[in-house]
């Protein structure tokens, strides 16, 4: 938190005040008159406005992601490989949560209620595994660490 001073004409004084507070989070502004000019002292206590979460939109998440057959295929193996640890990575909940969102998602007609209920409960998985606050739908979390992930490779 931060306190901004502004010496200014007495007009401008809502047009600054209404500028400020678009940029920053501000509190009551204070207003004094100078001693010597007749222009205003304008104090605001401020502080940065949180940056607002990237979310992004299904196709922005999945785009360039394998099939949907294949992701069901890796999630197959890697299970039938090693059930008692394929579970413990975080790889393979971030797929197994996007690819249950992705089915969900489908063709655009309504999921089956169970469908549903598994991604929710995956991307929740995922977002454990992370530790991640939840301060969103889970499954838009899960295509935000999605799309991160496929920006790196």
């Amino acid at each position: 938190m931060f306190e901004i001073r502004i010496i200014c004409e007495p007009a401008d004084v809502d047009r600054i005040t209404a500028a400020l507070a678009q940029t920053f989070t501000t509190g009551m502004a204070r207003f004094h008159t100078t001693r010597s000019t007749g222009q205003t002292r304008l104090y605001v206590t401020a502080d940065l406005q949180p940056a607002a979460p990237e979310w992004p939109t299904p196709e922005q998440a999945y785009e360039g992601a394998p099939s949907i057959l294949d992701e069901i295929g890796w999630t197959v193996r890697t299970l039938a490989d090693d059930p008692l640890t394929a579970n413990a990575g975080r790889e393979f909940w971030l797929r197994k949560a996007a690819l249950l969102d992705r089915i969900v998602l489908g063709d655009g007609t309504a999921p089956a209620v169970d469908a549903a209920d598994a991604a929710m409960q995956a991307a929740r998985q995922l977002m454990d595994f992370d530790d991640a606050a939840v301060i969103c739908d889970p499954r838009y979390y899960v295509r935000q660490q999605y799309a991160r992930q496929n920006t790196r490779h």
